[in-house]
């Protein structure tokens, strides 16, 4: 991980944490001497040469990185461009969510911390946070909506095997939403633990701080793609967006070059306007949500309202406050893909390139039909996760 020497503040935090008007820390008083000592330490320890020479051995000998760019033909040919994948399902655990849990498990042990909490929808994040837990010697407890620990058996399967302990979440729709607030109070009540946050969600300095963790995709993508077109940028990166840190991290050391379109494929569920969607930035108003101010979908009370999709990574009311300010700024370009777009989507990849993608990415794989690409168009898209977790789904749309 390193900084991007020409990255202007207009897409960095300002000190208490603002994306514009977008992020800050809205935290219960008993939280704060918590986010307070992360907020006071993270960079140093981030920018430590202590810490980097861990984390990046990690991420060499440990994760596999770097992961590779692959030129997917048939899918080019197809669509008439240049299509390449960052294959962050070839990561250790199956997605890109390990590269933070590995940053944030070395902070923690920095910090002293010794029992872990974490959120997960789909499961990837509470697989590497158990991970990485199992690698550290940690106590891990991980929390689940019981909508999807049903729906990823698989995953729960995975994080109880490496010794942590799954927490159902009972209330609202059951989902990510619903496990993030559970996580939330239990850290409220065990102030010692450290909440290890698995998207660029939450009070500063989360955001920013995973953010930092996930930008190893855009730096390895510009010395891949120079090597394999002479010319380190993409005309288009696209990545689906839930909280979105696979996104952060594909568009981090791009967002000041105007000149490379960034893409956000949110998971429109049934249908934008079906009222079973999580098309946060077409739905969604200013509000508060999980200690950070964002666009989030809400009642005319201000009360969160359920949003759902097929892809249970996806499936979150809001979104990350820099993704926020990326779409009131226009930096990028907010899309949507259904579930049956992203089911079609993900079939034809596996068809044509062999590789099976989760669902979550197959919403980002979804929007390749709309738009108008051109021969000589250069498109990254990032293959945030593998759809090992997702066969059950998959399968159940098989046709016969």
């Amino acid at each position: 991980m390193t900084e991007n020497k020409n990255m202007k503040s207009k897409f960095q935090p300002t000190k208490e944490g603002y994306y514009g008007q977008f992020g800050g820390a809205f935290i219960p008083e008993l939280l704060y001497p918590n986010v307070k000592e992360l907020e006071d330490n993270y960079l140093q320890i981030l920018e430590s040469s202590a810490f980097q020479e861990e984390y990046k051995d990690l991420l060499q000998h440990y994760v596999g990185r770097p992961s590779p760019l692959y030129l997917a033909k048939r899918l080019s040919e197809k669509y008439g461009a240049t299509i390449y994948l960052k294959r962050e399902d070839l990561n250790h655990t199956g997605a890109h969510k390990v590269n933070n849990t590995i940053g944030q498990i070395l902070v923690a042990k920095h910090l002293g911390k010794t029992k872990i909490i974490a959120e997960t929808g789909a499961g990837q994040h509470g697989v590497a946070t158990a991970t990485v837990c199992a690698l550290m010697n940690l106590e891990c407890v991980v929390f689940m909506g019981e909508t999807d620990i049903k729906r990823q058996a698989p995953n729960v399967a995975r994080m109880k095997m490496l010794g942590a302990k799954v927490v159902p979440a009972t209330s609202g729709s059951k989902t990510l939403k619903d496990a993030t607030n559970e996580a939330i109070r239990y850290w409220i009540q065990h102030p010692e633990t450290y909440y290890l946050i698995g998207s660029v969600v939450g009070p500063h300095p989360y955001p920013d701080m995973v953010a930092r963790l996930q930008a190893v995709i855009s730096e390895e993508m510009k010395v891949q793609l120079k090597a394999q077109t002479g010319n380190e940028n993409p005309d288009t990166i696209i990545a689906c967006v839930g909280g979105g840190s696979n996104a952060a991290g594909a568009f981090y050391h791009y967002l000041d070059d105007e000149k490379v379109e960034l893409i956000a494929v949110e998971a429109a569920g049934l249908g934008v306007d079906s009222g079973e969607s999580a098309a946060t930035s077409q739905l969604g108003e200013v509000g508060v949500i999980h200690g950070s101010k964002t666009i989030l979908m809400q009642d005319e009370y201000g009360q969160i309202t359920e949003p759902y999709s097929i892809s249970a990574g996806l499936d979150y009311p809001g979104v990350g406050p820099l993704h926020a300010f990326l779409h009131e700024t226009k930096r990028a370009q907010f899309m949507n893909a259904t579930d049956k777009e992203a089911l079609d989507a993900a079939f034809e990849l596996t068809q044509l390139e062999g590789i099976i993608p989760a669902l979550e990415t197959a919403h980002a794989l979804a929007v390749l039909p709309k738009m108008n690409l051109k021969k000589d168009q250069v498109v990254v898209i990032n293959l945030s996760g593998r759809g090992d977790k997702d066969l059950e789904t998959y399968i159940n749309h098989l046709e016969d």
